[in-house]
């Protein structure tokens, strides 16, 4: 394609109008009447043939000269841009990697590539996208997803939510703002608030069979308190219905101000460490406790005495969730410095196994009922072991955030709260499922650290639950797809 040749730049521009200049005739340096002065004038030129000032004169034939060198350099380059297109289109065939043998090879080879890629963007486009509508075709169906309720009345993050026994219809949040409560789940009430820590409020678990929870905090201390709740009676709401967090919690108020029961003496206080208790949970059984903590152990506790019995150390840095089996007396363990550890208790001493499969720290680490653990960190993945044979993962799952504390559900739906405020759902071979709707009025506002799911399957009741540091907790009813055999 002939190329156009650019305006003149720089003194070009400052011609008067009214002269008029034919520059092909210049560029051959045809004769024709020219005014006095340097740069290849008429000798013989009279200089009472013209009224322009000697000075103006010779500025002028200086900007003339200047325009006809700046002519000549563009034509040069244009002959040769010419010269190379042409050849460019008489081999489009060439592979982009052959070298040219002329003195300018570099630059004809770069000129060739770039050609050879245009040419091949396009088809190459269209095989993707016929590509993506096949696989797209195979794609198991997504699970629909809907918001149920919200519970607000916390004044900082929740760091974590967890459910309470079957039938109970309650869960419990732990937030920053060194409380505890107990929520009914139909109505989103807060029904019982516990105040004892004097810190925040890093973890809670119900007891399996009693009215018992177990909160783990910044105080250095773990609490087992009681729960025994009065389930509101009172109308609930429907999911299309907006909570009014002015009627949850007063912040003049001590505690709740719907009329919930506030709660300061726990029956048993769990001492030992040296650092914040960021994790706790019942061991199978409910007769013992673990406990995690930043002192870089965790500890066994006996609930009937408040003891410790074992002191579980080895990690190298901080630990940062601990999760037990829900039949079998097994603890995992996870830590900042990226492993998290197997503990089987089924002996007097202990046995562990240490697991190095992530690259940064392991945020937590759960059970699945069919005896897997189901691992995520703050390298953006998630992995699933498999108990019996644990050298290698069985699945691992890419996000684009760090993963916050998982869960698994009992038909082995994994839930991965990231710090980017989304929620994703997968089986265990690490196919995706779906994902949790996110907008400026539906969702969390900050990054959600906690998930829970629950075993009651009540028609439109939630059967999961998100905390985030957006100070609330979130109900979500999951619908598996139709032809889902589930």
């Amino acid at each position: 394609m002939p190329l156009e040749l650019p305006h003149a730049a720089g003194p070009a521009n400052k011609t008067p109008r009214s002269l008029k200049i034919s520059m092909p005739r210049m560029r051959h340096h045809e004769p024709e009447p020219a005014v006095a002065g340097s740069h290849g004038a008429r000798a013989d030129a009279d200089p009472e043939q013209t009224a322009l000032p000697p000075r103006l004169r010779s500025r002028l034939n200086e900007l003339f000269f200047q325009i006809e060198k700046e002519f000549e350099s563009v034509c040069t380059e244009n002959v040769a841009l010419h010269k190379e297109l042409e050849l460019l289109q008489e081999k489009p065939d060439r592979e982009p990697g052959d070298r040219c043998e002329e003195t300018d090879g570099a630059v004809k080879s770069k000129q060739k590539l770039m050609s050879h890629a245009a040419q091949k963007l396009k088809p190459a486009y269209k095989l993707k996208q016929q590509t993506s509508k096949i696989v797209s075709s195979f794609k198991a169906a997504s699970a629909v997803c809907s918001l149920v309720r919200e519970y607000r009345s916390h004044k900082d993050g929740v760091w974590e939510v967890s459910t309470g026994r079957p039938g109970q219809n309650v869960i419990g949040t732990a937030s920053a703002d060194h409380t505890a409560c107990v929520w009914s789940v139909d109505t989103g009430r807060c029904l019982l608030q516990y105040q004892g820590h004097e810190g925040s409020v890093n973890s809670v678990r119900f007891h399996p069979s009693r009215d018992l929870v177990l909160t783990g905090s910044g105080d250095q201390t773990a609490h087992v308190w009681q729960a025994v709740v009065t389930m509101d009676t009172g109308r609930a709401l429907s999911s299309e219905e907006e909570v009014d967090p002015t009627e949850l919690y007063d912040p003049m108020e001590l505690g709740p101000a719907d009329g919930s029961n506030a709660l300061r003496t726990p029956i048993l206080e769990l001492t030992g460490h040296s650092g914040v208790v960021i994790a706790a949970d019942w061991l199978a059984g409910a007769e013992q406790v673990v406990t995690a903590s930043w002192d870089r152990t965790a500890q066994l506790f006996d609930v009937t005495t408040g003891e410790s019995l074992n002191t579980l150390a080895g990690h190298d840095q901080e630990l940062t969730h601990v999760s037990a089996h829900p039949h079998h007396k097994f603890v995992v363990t996870s830590s900042k410095d990226t492993t998290f550890r197997l503990w089987d208790f089924r002996e007097p001493i202990p046995c562990v196994s240490v697991f190095q499969g992530h690259t940064d720290t392991v945020t937590s680490a759960v059970f699945s009922r069919d005896d897997k653990v189901v691992s995520g960190s703050d390298d953006r993945t998630c992995k699933v072991w498999d108990l019996k044979n644990m050298r290698s993962p069985l699945a691992t799952i890419r996000g684009d955030a760090a993963i916050n504390r998982l869960d698994v559900s009992a038909a082995n739906v994994i839930a991965l709260p990231f710090d980017n405020r989304h929620v994703r759902l997968y089986d265990l071979s690490g196919q995706r499922l779906a994902r949790l709707p996110r907008s400026n009025r539906l969702g969390h506002r900050r990054m959600v650290c906690s998930v829970t799911w629950s075993d009651d399957t009540s028609c439109g009741r939630p059967n999961l639950f998100s905390s985030g540091f957006d100070n609330i907790a979130i109900g979500w009813l999951i619908t598996p797809p139709k032809d889902s055999k589930d």
